[in-house]
């Protein structure tokens, strides 16, 4: 069983930066693909990217594409969603998941992830 805990969440106003991290613990963390959704208000669950077992390998969705980063270090079992030029419509609460997958495969939808975290919320002010 793998425990997810989010952290790094906050208040921005647009153009600002923030990193999140993803602590993992309770399973072998280099096993297992990572990924962050996130679901703003009134709004679906949305994929936003993912980083492979590897780390060679990530997938952003669309609109974070060139703003955001995310990146794994195995030793110490954390997973980081770097979000720069932040947009209001980045508000939502964000949640890093781990599923296990090939070593270079990104996972990209939530059906393939079988653990999650909280959430932090992110909030970004216009």
């Amino acid at each position: 069983q793998v425990q997810l805990v989010e952290s790094g969440g906050g208040v921005g106003q647009a153009g600002d930066s923030l990193r999140l991290s993803c602590a993992a613990s309770g399973g072998t963390f280099y096993n297992y693909a990572m990924g962050w959704f996130r679901q703003g208000p009134g709004k679906e669950r949305e994929f936003v990217g993912a980083v492979s077992r590897r780390a060679d390998g990530t997938w952003y969705e669309d609109s974070v594409k060139g703003r955001f980063t995310i990146s794994r270090d195995d030793a110490k079992n954390t997973a980081y969603l770097q979000m720069n030029s932040l947009k209001p419509d980045d508000t939502a609460v964000y949640y890093c998941a781990a599923g296990r997958a090939g070593p270079w495969y990104v996972p990209r939808s939530g059906y393939e992830y079988a653990y999650w975290g909280q959430g932090t919320q992110v909030t970004v002010s216009s």
